[in-house]
């Protein structure tokens, strides 16, 4: 190693490793990070990345491995110890306290005083410099509850900004964000480089390491396996040392056409200022897409259809034991499976296990003789759903918050299949997942429309829908503006956008 670099390098993991349950989750993991640069930290769904950086954070501990920052080896045995060492973490669920002001989230774990007394002058003063070093005019005084979520995020930034880090790590920052908010986050990132802080980038945008990063270090079943500069990779090559594989293209199911009765027809669904008199058909064995600029309603959509949102007025037949008959949209929820676009807030309880996560909604079907839950049904149709989803775990007892989101992802469609639904409704179902994880849960998906099911697909990404719908409903301020075939190419899908909003609104 050059002088040179012995001077750059501010951070140095050696040797990392790390098992949970006498899983091995990292096995002689490396990273070296340079003042001044953002690097990529890439790799699929479990190979690591998460672990890693939550050791580094101090939120975790290494089973082994040397940590050195600036030449010097350190041990980081909490959190606190991180930020000491001069270690940010923004992570991509959002740690914020919503009817709190943005200077109270800012100083919530130290606030300043005069004497005995909460200085909120200072806080005030403190909170707008630190806002205002990020772009951002939002006012001290704000509660987060009013604030977008790119706005929040700043308010993150802020709050580790606040320690003068020389580290920050940025775990899916984009996830959630439009693009004006994502162009922000950017030139924040760009003004910390300036000043010589080391970004550490996690994403499952490729496009988006080649706009911000220096370097990039992919990880793959828990090991380094490739760093370098970023103008020695292109795209393919990061997927193919992610996968070990490459990554297919294009179609995964070529697009059927389903005749014959409807397995549930909506007629006129309406609610001010959300949806304009909706009506559409889907049958048995087929995928609908369903495509629309940012607010057009699709999740709208979904949530009146099974009750989590009301409506004014509007029909659903579905089709049963006797036919299309009339239900409500609390009786459309007992017939549906419903895959949430918020897995962490809606989709799975975190604290508790996979087996209880599974068996929540199927109580009923686990009952013995006695009216109590069956021990042994319950943890076979644990080990049934873990099996047939391939979900990564130690055991049906691991607590899913501490799974990766590709597996906190299976755990929500593992909740629905075990009571055989004939329709899944599913909101963004691959949003904040890696390449691997999008692959299975977008063949699950054929799986089930193999089998007979009907599926509603709401995604952000128009490629993914490309890869399995059979038809596309597209969608504009509220109303269905156009159905195109699954033949359709990514020119018609965008023309049918414009026209239906007239050229105007931002892409979701």
């Amino acid at each position: 190693m050059s002088s040179l670099e012995m001077v750059r390098t501010v951070l140095r993991m050696e040797g990392t490793s790390k098992a949970f349950a006498g899983v091995a989750v990292l096995r002689g993991a490396t990273l070296e990070a340079y003042g001044g640069e953002a690097i990529a930290l890439m790799g699929a769904n479990g190979a690591g990345k998460s672990t890693l950086m939550n050791i580094l954070g101090g939120n975790v501990a290494a089973d082994q491995g040397r940590i050195s920052i600036n030449g010097a080896d350190v041990e980081i045995r909490s959190a606190r110890e991180a930020t000491l060492r001069g270690i940010a973490f923004v992570h991509q669920e959002l740690a914020m306290l919503p009817t709190l002001t943005v200077a109270e989230n800012i100083f919530i774990d130290s606030l300043p005083t005069s004497g005995p007394f909460i200085s909120t002058a200072e806080m005030r003063r403190r909170s707008q410099e630190l806002m205002g070093r990020l772009g951002s005019t939002v006012s001290p005084e704000s509660p987060i509850e009013e604030l977008s979520i790119g706005d929040r995020q700043l308010v993150e930034i802020a709050r580790a900004l606040r320690h003068e880090p020389r580290i920050i790590i940025f775990d899916e920052p984009t996830s959630s964000l439009t693009e004006p908010e994502r162009r922000r986050l950017f030139r924040v990132i760009r003004g910390l480089k300036a000043e010589g802080v080391v970004i550490i980038y996690i994403t499952h945008f490729l496009d988006e390491i080649f706009s911000i990063c220096e370097r990039v270090t992919v990880m793959r079943n828990g090991e380094t396996v490739w760093s370098s500069p970023i103008t020695d990779v292109d795209a393919a090559k990061v997927v193919h040392l992610m996968l070990g594989v490459s990554a297919g293209e294009g179609r995964i199911r070529e697009p059927i056409t389903v005749t014959g009765e409807p397995l549930l027809r909506v007629v006129g669904l309406k609610r001010s200022g959300a949806l304009k008199d909706i009506s559409f058909e889907i049958r048995e064995g087929e995928i609908v897409g369903l495509w629309g600029l940012l607010g057009s309603g699709r999740t709208e959509l979904l949530r009146a259809m099974v009750g989590f949102d009301p409506i004014e007025a509007g029909t659903m037949l579905w089709n049963g034991e006797a036919g299309l008959s009339k239900v409500t949209p609390r009786q459309l929820h007992c017939e549906v499976g419903f895959v949430t676009e918020d897995r962490r807030g809606e989709g799975v309880h975190l604290p508790l296990s996979i087996r209880d996560n599974i068996a929540l909604p199927n109580l009923k079907s686990l009952l013995n003789n006695f009216r109590l839950i069956d021990s042994g049904r319950e943890r076979e149709l644990a080990h049934t759903m873990i099996g047939r989803l391939n979900i990564k775990a130690s055991g049906q007892n691991q607590t899913v918050g501490t799974l990766s989101g590709g597996n906190q992802q299976k755990i929500v469609f593992g909740r629905w299949l075990a009571a055989n639904p004939r329709l899944f409704l599913l909101d963004e179902p691959t949003r904040g997942l890696d390449v691997s994880a999008k692959n299975e849960i977008m063949n699950l998906i054929i799986d089930l429309a193999s089998k007979g099911c009907g599926v509603l697909l709401v995604s952000s990404e128009l490629e993914e829908l490309m890869r399995v719908c059979d038809r596309y409903l597209v969608m504009n301020r509220g109303a269905l503006r156009n159905e195109l075939p699954g033949s359709a190419s990514a020119a018609e899908l965008m023309a049918a956008i414009a026209e239906a909003s007239d050229g105007n609104g931002s892409w979701s």
